[in-house]
């Protein structure tokens, strides 16, 4: 594969990881959003304590809430970019199939006519 094309998929694949991440980042906030006022109250009012044992103040749970959606939300892109790479490394590998195929074929042609023109000098 040419290295313009191995750059460009590069290219391609962070531009969509990058999309994907800020994509998923947007519809998590809007199913916040939509859960209500309950459930950002119920968020609010579960106890969390720093490492001294004293309970964190509304922006710090907000901020290690974020923090916990951040990481969930890495974790499902990161799967996803795998998902991506195993596919396209298939396609590689067939394509690499292919050649090597081909090449034995050529090889086998060669060899017949070397044989035929062994046969011919001998004549």
């Amino acid at each position: 594969m040419k290295t313009k094309s191995i750059i460009e998929l590069l290219t391609l694949s962070s531009s969509l990881y990058i999309l994907a991440r800020d994509t998923e980042l947007l519809e998590r906030i809007k199913e916040l959003s939509e859960k209500g006022k309950t459930e950002v109250n119920k968020i609010i009012s579960e106890s969390k304590l720093d490492e001294n044992g004293n309970e964190l103040e509304f922006a710090d749970k907000i901020l290690l809430k974020t923090h916990e959606l951040r990481e969930e939300l890495n974790e499902k892109i990161e799967e996803l970019v795998t998902k991506l790479y195993k596919k396209i490394n298939i396609a590689h590998v067939e394509e690499v199939k292919a050649l090597n195929e081909k090449l034995e074929k050529a090889d086998m042609a060669i060899a017949l006519l070397e044989a035929r023109l062994n046969k011919l000098e001998k004549k």
